[in-house]
C-alpha cells in the first residue's frame, strides 16, 4: 500500500514542543495515524509508513516476516522507535525489540501493546526492575472480547448440536434415527476467566438463557454470571458443568491450570472451548479425557505452541474443531485499538492512571 510522503518524517530528535512524542511502530493505516493526531493534539505522532514491515491483512501488526528492511530503512527505523515517549506496538512486535529501546532510551514511559495478551510479551522481554517500574506496558483487553465471545457459543453449539456427527453422516449419506441434542437454554456454562473477554461471554451465553458460572479470585459481582466459584474450586466446579470456557491469560499460574485434575472431574460429554491461551490446556491431559469421552467436543481457537505441530494429535482428532488463532480478527480491531489508546493517552497526559497496565509479577 502507498501512503503520502507527508506521512515520512525525520526522525532525529524534534524540538520539545508536544507533550508527548507516540512513535508508531507498526503499519497502522494512515486514517488511523491522523485519528490519534486529531483526537489529541497535545501529542506529536510520528510514523514512516515506507520502513513498516508490509501487512498483509487486517491487524497484521507483525507484517511481512519475509520482508527485510535495507540497512538505512533499519537505522532510520531504529532512530524512530529509539526517540518516543510513547511507543504504539512493540517494534515489530518483538520483545527482544522492546528490551533494545527501553534499554537504548531513556525517555521512553509508556508502550501500548497490540495482544489482549501483551503480558507475555513483555515477560519475553526480560526486563529488570528498574525497567519495568518506568516502562508501562498497557494490552488491547476487552478489544477482542466480543468476536470471541462469538466463537465461545460457536464452539458450545457445535458440541451441543452434535457437529461432528452431523458432518461425519452427511459426508456417508446417512440418514440415521433422530437423537436427542442439548439446548444451551438447559446448560450450565463455566467460563474460567472473567476479564474482558470472559465478561463478554458471560453475556451472551446468558441471553441464550444458559446457567453461567464463573471463576473469580476477588469474589466481585460480575455482570450477567450466576454463581461464582472460587478458583481454587474449579475442579469441583467442572464436574457440574455442561461446558467450560476458557478465556485465561497465559501466565506462570495458569501454565497447565486445565489438566488431568480438572478434565479428570468433568462429566461425560462435557464441551470445551478455548479462547483464551493455549498454555492454559495441557493437551496430552485433553487427548485422554477426549479418548475416554469425559471431553465430548473441544473447539480450540490457540493452542500450546502456534502454528500446531503436524504431529499433534489434535488434528485429526473427530471431535475437536481447530481455529488457527482466527477468531478475533476483524477489520475492526485497529479501530477499536485506536480507540483504546487515544484514551489512554489522554490518561497519560493528564497524569491519571493507564487502562490495562501489566501486572508485572504475574505478567497479564
Amino acid at each position: 500500500m502507498s501512503h503520502p510522503s507527508a506521512s515520512v518524517i525525520d526522525h532525529r530528535d524534534p524540538p520539545r514542543t508536544a507533550l508527548a512524542r507516540v512513535v508508531i511502530a507498526v503499519d497502522l493505516p494512515e486514517p488511523l495515524c491522523r485519528m490519534i493526531e486529531e483526537a489529541e493534539p497535545r501529542a506529536e505522532v510520528v510514523r514512516d509508513h515506507n520502513l513498516y514491515r508490509p501487512r498483509r491483512g487486517p491487524a497484521d501488526w507483525a507484517g511481512d516476516p519475509e520482508h527485510a528492511r535495507t540497512p538505512d530503512q533499519e537505522r532510520a527505523y531504529t532512530a524512530m522507535v529509539d526517540s518516543a515517549d510513547i511507543l504504539f506496538s512493540l517494534p515489530d512486535v518483538e520483545p527482544a525489540q522492546l528490551a533494545r529501546t527501553v534499554r537504548a532510551n531513556s525517555r521512553l514511559r509508556w508502550v501500548q501493546a497490540m495482544a489482549a495478551g501483551g503480558g507475555a510479551q513483555l515477560r519475553a522481554a526480560g526486563l529488570d526492575a528498574e525497567e519495568l517500574a518506568r516502562v508501562a506496558v498497557t494490552t488491547t483487553a476487552g478489544v477482542h472480547g466480543s468476536p470471541l465471545a462469538e466463537f465461545a457459543v460457536f464452539g458450545v453449539m457445535a458440541g451441543a448440536k452434535s457437529l461432528p456427527r452431523l458432518l461425519e453422516q452427511q459426508r456417508a449419506h446417512v440418514w440415521s434415527d433422530r437423537w436427542e441434542m442439548r439446548q444451551i437454554d438447559e446448560m450450565r456454562v463455566l467460563i474460567v476467566g472473567l476479564g474482558g473477554i470472559g465478561a463478554a461471554c458471560a453475556e451472551k451465553f446468558s441471553a441464550l438463557g444458559a446457567h453461567v458460572l464463573g471463576t473469580t479470585r476477588s469474589g466481585n459481582p460480575v455482570p450477567h454470571v450466576d454463581e461464582l466459584v472460587p478458583i481454587d474450586q474449579l475442579a469441583r466446579a467442572a464436574a457440574d458443568v455442561d461446558a467450560l470456557v476458557l478465556t485465561l491469560p497465559g501466565t506462570a499460574a495458569t501454565e497447565g491450570l486445565i489438566g488431568d485434575e480438572v478434565l479428570g472431574a468433568v462429566r461425560p460429554g462435557t464441551v470445551l472451548v478455548n479462547v483464551g491461551r493455549g498454555s492454559v490446556v495441557d493437551e496430552d491431559a485433553l487427548l485422554r479425557a477426549l479418548e475416554e469421552e469425559r471431553i465430548g467436543f473441544a473447539a480450540l481457537d490457540v493452542t500450546a505452541v502456534e502454528p500446531l505441530p503436524s504431529a499433534s494429535e489434535l488434528w485429526d482428532h473427530p471431535r475437536v474443531l481447530l481455529s488457527p488463532h482466527t477468531a478475533a480478527l476483524s477489520s475492526r480491531e485497529e479501530e477499536r485499538i485506536v480507540r483504546l489508546f487515544i484514551d489512554n493517552l489522554r490518561r497519560f497526559l493528564d497524569e491519571e492512571p493507564l487502562r490495562n497496565v501489566v501486572d508485572t509479577v504475574e505478567f497479564y
